[in-house]
């Protein structure tokens, strides 16, 4: 198994604060920073758990 590490860029959008991860084009958001982040890890580890290995490896190059 290899280690990737990965972009996580959050901005406050109005009440809220959004979180993209640019590699994969995947984008969560929460009330909070921290809710954010954890809101986007969830939905990344959900996509590594059922994407096929050709679409990860698609979005990642």
């Amino acid at each position: 198994m290899s280690l990737r590490r990965l972009t996580a860029l959050i901005e406050r959008e109005g009440d809220l604060y959004v979180s993209l991860c640019p590699e994969l084009d995947i984008a969560s958001q929460g009330e909070t920073v921290e809710d954010a982040r954890s809101n986007l890890v969830e939905a990344l580890e959900l996509f590594f758990e059922t994407a096929a290995v050709e679409e990860i490896e698609r979005r990642l190059r």
